[in-house]
């Protein structure tokens, strides 16, 4: 189970690190339209989200990467950060915004459904989970 989820845990790391080279460069505009409406107040904000967005994801795919002693906090943050970017997805779906080849409703729905399997990969790959309980059983003790 050790190299399943070593597995898991690089493929996430390459997948983060290369979507992240992507919002700053080939499919910035694609992303665009992952930003949803009500936080589009104007096209410089909207660019600024999606270059950060950029920054952090290529922060946490290097950290599923090379931060081997840190894995637990880096998965914990990456679900974090899935979890963040989900109202992107429902907006893309929302409002049938067409990006990264998801040009029908039935595929931007199916899309939805793939959003919690990152965040359980990333929380199971990297023992996110237990840092998670940690930190909730050390707020009950306080």
């Amino acid at each position: 189970m050790k190299y399943v989820k070593l597995f898991f845990r690089i493929l996430l790391g390459l997948f983060m690190t290369f979507a992240g080279y992507s919002h700053l460069t080939h499919a910035r505009q694609e992303f665009v339209a992952q930003v949803p409406t009500w936080l589009q107040f104007s096209p410089g904000f909207t660019d600024f989200v999606v270059l950060a967005s950029g920054v952090v994801e290529i922060c946490l795919g290097l950290g599923m990467l090379f931060l081997w002693k840190k894995k637990e906090i880096v998965g914990a943050l990456l679900a974090l950060f899935y979890i963040l970017i989900f109202p992107g997805n429902i907006n893309q779906y929302v409002n049938d915004i067409n990006a990264f080849g998801l040009d029908t409703n039935q595929a931007r729905l199916i899309r939805l459904f793939f959003q919690p399997v990152l965040i359980f990969l990333a929380l199971w790959s990297t023992d996110g989970w237990e840092y998670c309980k940690g930190l909730f059983k050390k707020k009950k003790t306080e």
